[in-house]
């Protein structure tokens, strides 16, 4: 039986097919052939047109009238605002502070004898480092050093560095620790191991963490080691620290041992170049920089070094060295990322957020912007220079730099794109050498009187 048509509305979709309308085609009907419908390119023409004269209103008043923009409107049409300090929070945002050395471990170690669960890190800290205090200085990553000193007992001179002193048990302790806080913290922090694990950390909020050894003597003359501690998360070690090793002298000693690199120290870094753990500069002395960056198969980084026209100390990078870091003929791509310790950036007194921006200039002029990061060795250093007093003043060197005229590009390279560029070439170079079988370095010290002799140098 049909419906009762009474009950229906006139939404109904029963109603639809059986309603004509003198013009109007039932385009239900296959039966029914029906001219195509034309476009209407008078309407169309009429839109696009007016969208263009909207696009073109919109780009002369950005061209030219860009300075009636308030500094919030600005970073809308993809300029920065004028007030620098404005400007450096725009640019942190995108682009965050990568660190190439922060002592946060050393200080757990001496003020809360590696306790974690006694270390209040949401709250300040008596150091330079504290979770609001990165927050507020736009942080996204940064290599915790798991650092010990030099061994008291070593003679160096003559010493051939066997005599025990429980530096790999220290360091591994330190691991720990830099570890430990980074899982009581999972809402801050999060472990990572490659570039690309950075990157994501900071995309999900987190601040990326990455471990750094400072120093050869933290590996017992032994390359095995290296590789326990790479499998531990370690992505850079420093050939030395104040103190001449096995494999390399320091710039702390003046009197060279082995004239830069021992023949154990190549091996070392053939090995870190084979695991993809970065060869850090920093520390060496002159001779050791020098063969590093022509041995090396990888890119390479001071983690914490200020430059030497500057301020002239050892601990600086000169300007030789410098020249010869960058991607032409005869360089190693790398990058310095410049100390705030003030005994490093300028006479007694002197060392500010000023002087500090003079030596990344320096860098920039001599290597190029492209070589250039921050390694501030805070929670390392006794002072700060004035200015960059701890982690939460980040914003105030790029300020400066803004003023200087970086632009936002050069600007996100010095805070952490540089450091990433070259972190990557040195997986890539890693990549390659283990694709092609290379096997790992099993090398004993000469010195070693401990294991049966094999094929050791």
């Amino acid at each position: 039986m049909p419906p009762n048509r009474d009950h229906l509305s006139e939404n109904s979709p029963l109603l639809r097919p059986h309603q004509h309308s003198a013009d109007s085609d039932d385009e239900s009907d296959p039966h029914i052939y029906r001219t195509p419908r034309q476009p209407n390119l008078k309407n169309r023409t009429i839109i696009w047109s007016t969208l263009t004269l909207i696009f073109i209103f919109a780009l002369v008043f950005v061209l030219c009238f860009q300075h009636l923009l308030s500094d919030a409107a600005l970073p809308w049409v993809g300029t920065l605002p004028r007030d620098p300090m404005l400007a450096a929070f725009a640019i942190l945002k995108v682009a965050p502070v990568i660190d190439g050395h922060i002592d946060l471990p050393i200080l757990i170690r001496t003020k809360y004898a590696n306790n974690v669960t006694a270390v209040p890190l949401q709250s300040r800290t008596p150091g330079h480092v504290d979770i609001p205090r990165l927050r507020q200085g736009r942080v996204g990553g940064f290599f915790w050093s798991v650092y010990v000193t030099c061994p008291e007992n070593q003679k160096e001179d003559k010493d051939d560095f066997t005599e025990a002193s429980w530096r790999v048990r220290d360091t591994l302790e330190q691991i720990d620790v830099a570890r430990s806080l980074i899982s009581k913290y999972p809402d801050t922090f999060q472990l990572a191991v490659s570039s690309d694990a950075v990157v994501s950390s900071i995309t999900n909020g987190k601040i990326a963490s990455l471990l750094g050894v400072e120093g050869g003597h933290q590996l017992g003359n032994s390359i095995a080691v290296l590789r326990q501690y790479h499998a531990l998360g370690v992505r850079y070690v420093t050939l030395t620290h104040t103190c001449h090793n096995a494999f390399a002298d320091s710039s702390g000693n003046p009197v060279p041992l082995h004239n830069g690199l021992s023949p154990f120290g190549r091996r070392l870094i053939d090995e870190m170049n084979r695991l993809g753990v970065l060869v850090d500069l920093s520390h060496t002395s002159d001779e050791t920089a020098i063969q590093a960056l022509n041995h090396s198969k990888a890119p390479v980084i001071w983690s914490h070094s200020s430059a030497r026209a500057i301020h002239d100390v050892p601990r600086n990078v000169p300007d030789d060295i410098l020249r010869l870091v960058g991607k032409g003929e005869g360089q190693k791509d790398g990058v310095v990322m410049v100390n705030f310790a003030p005994g490093f950036i300028a006479k007694p007194g002197n060392a500010s957020v000023q002087a500090v921006a003079d030596h990344v200039e320096h860098i920039a002029r001599t290597a190029g912007r492209d070589h250039v990061g921050l390694g501030s060795d805070f929670d390392g250093i006794p002072g700060a220079p004035e200015g960059l007093e701890d982690v939460s003043k980040y914003p105030a060197l790029v300020a400066e730099l803004v003023r200087r005229g970086w632009n936002k590009y050069e600007v996100a390279g010095l805070t952490g794109s540089n450091v990433l560029r070259v972190l990557r070439g040195a997986e890539h170079v890693a990549k390659e050498l283990q694709d092609a079988g290379t096997e790992p370095i099993y090398d004993l010290y000469k010195a070693r009187r401990d294991i049966p002799r094999g094929s050791g140098i």
